[in-house]
Parts: structure tokens; sequence; C-alpha cells
């Protein structure tokens, strides 16, 4: 019989949120164990985030490079895909956590190798390698970070046909000649700027009206536009009925729904996310089993007083960044409740409340032009019930856009709210607008009055002068 060992928290997960529930943990003095049967560092490590935006990175330089004078004639050839893909490597660290487990154990926190599985209240069962064996207590809490997964579709033929996921999109080893990318949002928008740059020739398919249909609709077009003028091909408005392959290295057709035949060397598919959380022993506490698990803000699963769900796992906001940030907030609220502290609950942007996740989610689609948000779009604010006002402006007619490069197109937006007189969101779409992103994150989670902002003077000459053109437009 395996002798249980205590600790003040365990974390299910490894990946950037649990890394960040142990880390704040750890700093309040709470004994903590990390439970992880992949990579320590998790998917946006290895096959996510920094893999993504390593192949990106010189695909947007060597666009940004061709809009400027004196420059574009030096490069006008093809990207070196072996060098590119090389880097990428470095930067998925060639798919070893030797570094992160090293960080673990520099916050003195216990890692754990194998499958975590809840068994019963503050209990989770770990079998490890080898049939390794360990039974883990949680005196406070247990927190759930095991992310999510990308999801395939029924379809017939997909089955077998060794299609594309995120993973296989961002650690390919070889640039495949035909490339049909399945779905628009920011998986399917960024991988398709990086294959067709790399030497694929690109095929996106799009079941709505567009790309990035989160965001507000001039984004998606403006990507659109430029992936077409790139050389792929964006077709919308489109669903895919089944997939035929036969054999490994053959050839991949896709079927659309009247008959059509698309052949391709690879297909992606990008169309969901599902959460990590079939196999992690949720019957033995009531709950679900693959579900997502529903969250106060402080991120403790609704009705129980030890469990939380921290992360993609809650599905409040399905970004790495939003996971980091859920991840500090929850472990200040295990510390807190762990030493008897009150939470500062009525404080809707306290030490223990997740309020970004409602208020002022950022987000940036690496693709060429960049697309970058924060807070509610004009149609999700108007379907809130507020009054507001969208105020946009022609990014080109900034100062600063003109000397980025010539021919610059881009577009910025913030949603007013009339009764506060605050941003309620702000979207930006162009090269190098990532960048201008976290000035209106401010904006928005610090309710900065806009009279306010009207003092926050942007130097000149900057592409962030457009801060003063949009108020300029609003005062009228």
């Amino acid at each position: 019989m395996t002798e249980a060992v205590e600790y003040d928290v365990v974390v299910l997960g490894a990946g950037p949120t649990g890394e960040n529930v142990a880390d704040r943990t750890r700093a309040a003095g709470l004994s903590t164990a990390v439970v992880e049967g992949e990579l320590v560092g998790g998917e946006c490590l290895y096959w996510a985030c920094m893999p993504s935006k390593a192949l990106l990175r010189p695909v947007i330089t060597r666009a940004e490079a061709r809009r400027v004078p004196g420059v574009r004639r030096a490069v006008q050839g093809p990207l070196d895909a072996p060098e590119v893909l090389a880097h990428r490597d470095d930067y998925a660290s060639h798919w070893k956590d030797d570094g992160q487990v090293g960080w673990l154990d520099s916050i003195g926190a216990r890692l754990y190798r194998g499958q975590g599985r809840l068994h019963g209240p503050r209990k989770v069962v770990v079998e490890g390698p080898e049939s390794e064996h360990h039974v883990l207590v949680a005196r406070h809490a247990v927190a759930v970070c095991t992310g999510s997964r990308a999801v395939l579709p029924q379809l017939p033929g997909l089955t077998g046909a060794k299609a594309w996921t995120s993973r296989e999109a961002t650690s390919a080893q070889s640039v495949p000649g035909r490339l049909v990318v399945v779905g628009g949002g920011v998986v399917g928008s960024e991988m398709a700027t990086a294959w067709q740059a790399l030497g694929s020739q690109v095929t996106v398919l799009v079941r709505g009206d567009g790309l990035l249909p989160r965001m507000e609709p001039f984004v998606g077009e403006h990507v659109a536009d430029a992936l077409t003028e790139a050389g792929a091909t964006v077709r919308t408005n489109v669903s895919v009925a089944a997939v035929r392959r036969d054999g490994g290295g053959a050839p991949v057709t896709v079927v659309l729904e009247d008959g059509e035949l698309i052949d391709a060397d690879e297909v992606l598919f990008a169309t969901g996310r599902a959460p990590r959380t079939d196999d992690i022993g949720l019957e033995t506490v009531g709950l679900e089993p693959g579900s997502w698990l529903s969250v106060d803000d402080s991120c403790r699963v609704e009705g129980s007083q030890w469990l939380y769900a921290v992360g993609d796992v809650n599905r409040r906001a399905l970004m790495t960044h939003q996971g980091k940030y859920q991840g500090r907030i929850a472990g200040a609220a295990i510390a807190a409740r762990a030493g008897h502290t009150p939470l500062l609950e009525t404080d809707r942007w306290g030490a223990h409340s997740a309020t970004a996740d409602h208020d002022a989610v950022p987000q940036v689609v690496f693709t060429d032009p960049e697309a970058a948000s924060v807070g509610l779009s004009l149609a999700q604010a108007e379907a809130a019930g507020r009054r507001v006002r969208a105020v946009d402006y022609d990014l080109a007619s900034v100062a600063g856009a003109g000397l980025y490069g010539d021919n610059y197109t881009g577009r910025a937006r913030m949603v007013v709210d009339l009764d506060r007189e605050i941003l309620l969101g702000v979207t930006f779409v162009g090269p190098g607008v990532g960048e201008l992103l976290h000035s209106a994150t401010i904006a928005v989670a610090g309710e900065v009055p806009i009279d306010r902002l009207w003092h926050a003077v942007p130097a000149y000459p900057t592409i962030s002068e457009v801060w003063l053109r949009l108020l300029e437009t609003y005062r009228g």
C-alpha cells in the first residue's frame, strides 16, 4: 500500500498556468506538489505560443522590411526554411523540459511525473513511469491546470488521415508543398501566414463569413486581404464533408459539402478546443469527466471549498497570458484562505478576483498585418446592453505609420461607454500594432476616464499617435 504524502497544495498540470499557481503558493510559504504527465512547460512552450511565434517572426520581419525604401531589394528572396525551422526548434527547447524542471526546483515545488487523477476530496493518485504510484493529499487546495487540447470534427475518412492539429502545425520538420487549413480563428490564420511564407501553397477554408470572427469584422478583412496578396487562397462560407488519404505519404483530399475536391499534401484542422478533464478523476468528486469547470472569480470550482480550475479548463479565456493571470489570482486566493485572511470579495479589481477575464482580455494575433484587441468589441458591448459609440481611425493617416513602411494599411477602433466616459474595448489591425496593445489594456483595465486620456501625450512621430487621433475624433 502506497503511503500518502501531504502537501498544502497539489497542482495538476505544469504548463504556464500551473507554474504560476505553484509560484504564488510557494511564495506564500505553502508546500506544493506539481503533477505533469507530459513536458513541464506545457502546450504554450512546446506546441503553441513559442514555436508558432518563432515561425512567424521571420515572416513578419521580411514583410515589414519589404515596405521600407532602401531595404526592400535586400529581402526579395525566399525565407531560409531550414534555418527558420531550426530557430523554432531552439525556442521549443528541442522538446526537452530540463530548464522548466530546474525552475520548479528553484521555487521549492515538488514535481511528480505521471498521470494525476483525483481520488475523492483533496486526494490525487499519480500513476508514474514504470508502474510507480504516489498518493498525494492536499491540506488546502487541489488546482486543476490541465489545459485544453485540439478537437478534430467527426468527418468521414478523418480517422487515419493523419490530419494536423495545432501541435503538428507548430512542430512540423518540413514544409508541405500544399496545405489546406480548415478554420479561420487565431491558429488557422497564424499558421496559414507562416506556412504560406515558408513556401506552402495554402488554402484556407472557413465555414463563416470571414477570418478571426471574435474580433471586429474589419480585422479579418485586413488579414484575409494580406493572405490573398501573399498568394494564399481564402474561401469563406464553405464546409468540409470528408477527408480522404491512402497511406502515410500519399496526398490528402478534402471533400467539400458541394462535392468539390481539394488536393493537398497536409491538412490542418484548427476548429476548436476541448478541456483536458476527461481522465483526471472528476467523477470521484461528483463532476462530469471531460467537462469545462465553472468557477467563481477566484477560480474556485462552484460548490467546492478546495477544488480550483485555472486556465483553459474553466473556459473563461483560452490564452496563455490569461491562464498565467488566473494562476496568480488563484494562488493568492488559496494562500489567503489557507491563512484565514479575508478575501477582498467586494473589490472588483482586487487581488483575489480575475476581473480581466470579463472586462479586459488582451489578445495579439501574429499575422501580417498583426491584429490586437482588448475588452469588448462593438457587437459585444451592444449585446450587453451598454450605451456605446465606436470611434474609428485610419492608421495609415498617422505620421508614424507612414514612416514604419510604405503603403501602410490598418485601422483602429475604440468602443466608448457613453454613460461612464471610459473605454470598454480597443482594437488595432496593421503592421506592428501588437506593441500598441498594452497601452489600450491599461486604459480599459484601469477604466481611465476619457478626459484623463487626453493628457496622455503620445510621442511624435510614432504609430501610437493614433490615440490622439481617436480622442480628437471622439470629441469632434
